[in-house]
């Protein structure tokens, strides 16, 4: 069997990915997989073969961030056909996997998180207290619902605004009807009842279409205030700083103040720790000498 025969009866056996994930895992066969390995037989992939696809996507300039997500496409591909027994040995063995370089994701200061906060629309200014204190995703953020804080200090994400229906649907790697709770600060608790009184809301949704109420917050909005901000130019923006920044502020803001990875990642939707800690272990305050110290006061006690 072909690589793009078996990719595609295993990519029909994903069922329980969004329309937004299943276009994105079309996109890096599309793009990446297929070409590279469409007629190769199944049979005939080992860590050489892998190791050198690495090599080209490195070779040829694509992204860290595409090169690791189409290394776990094959990745997950190649798993599956091995417990199927098409192949003696794991062809992955030995592979060094494509590395996230977390110096390429820019954090914003406490000083630029407030300038940038401030320097477009309310509708913006909600979206980026949303992502840097809640540590919301993009499309979560839109969906904001004033119903949805559970307690003072509580906000229950339960949806977001999909990319691809531009509706609202089910959370990234969860299930129709699962949420996750994540803390809520006072500040944003008071940015949520400010906008909440100043712009009303609809069922509880502070973000609608400015056009159709009946309508979700549309996705493109947030970039189009984006772009507005950086070339309008009264705030500096970094180099490479992106709407992302503000939801990488929130687990900065956790990690170095010495929140446990584990509820970071539990907050953010990651879907295993080991991304977490991939992207934010340089943001952790550990050390040796730290740990011998701290070992050392315990044993006093």
């Amino acid at each position: 069997m072909q690589f793009r025969e078996y990719a595609a009866g295993w990519k029909a056996g994903q069922r329980d990915l969004g329309a937004a994930s299943v276009r994105h895992l079309t996109s890096l066969l599309e793009h990446h997989l297929f070409p590279a390995f469409q007629s190769r037989r199944m049979n005939t992939f080992d860590h050489k073969v892998v190791d050198g696809f690495i090599q080209t996507m490195e070779r040829n300039g694509v992204g860290l961030a595409t090169q690791s997500n189409a290394y776990d496409k094959l990745k997950a591909i190649l798993l599956d056909a091995h417990r199927l027994g098409i192949f003696d040995q794991n062809p992955l063995g030995g592979i060094k996997p494509p590395q996230y370089d977390p110096t390429r994701a820019v954090i914003p200061s406490v000083t630029q998180l407030r300038e940038i906060r401030a320097a477009d629309d309310d509708t913006f200014l909600l979206i980026a207290d949303l992502m840097s204190g809640c540590g919301m995703r993009n499309g979560e953020a839109a969906a904001v619902n004033i119903n949805n804080i559970v307690a003072d200090d509580v906000y229950r994400i339960s949806e977001q605004v999909n990319q691809t229906t531009r509706d609202y649907a089910r959370l990234k790697h969860r299930k129709a009807g699962e949420y996750r709770d994540v803390p809520l600060p006072a500040r944003i608790k008071d940015t949520i009842e400010w906008y909440a009184n100043k712009h009303g809301t609809v069922d509880g949704y502070l973000l609608r279409h400015p056009k159709d109420p009946s309508k979700a917050f549309p996705y493109y909005g947030l970039d189009i205030r984006w772009r507005r901000i950086k070339t309008a130019g009264h705030v500096h923006i970094p180099e490479r700083m992106v709407i992302y920044s503000f939801r990488h502020f929130f687990a900065s803001n956790c990690l170095t103040n010495g929140i446990p990875i584990t509820d970071v990642a539990e907050w953010m939707g990651h879907r295993s720790l080991d991304i977490t800690f991939k992207i934010y272990r340089h943001l952790m305050p550990g050390s040796i000498g730290k740990a011998a110290k701290i070992l050392d006061m315990g044993l006093d006690a």
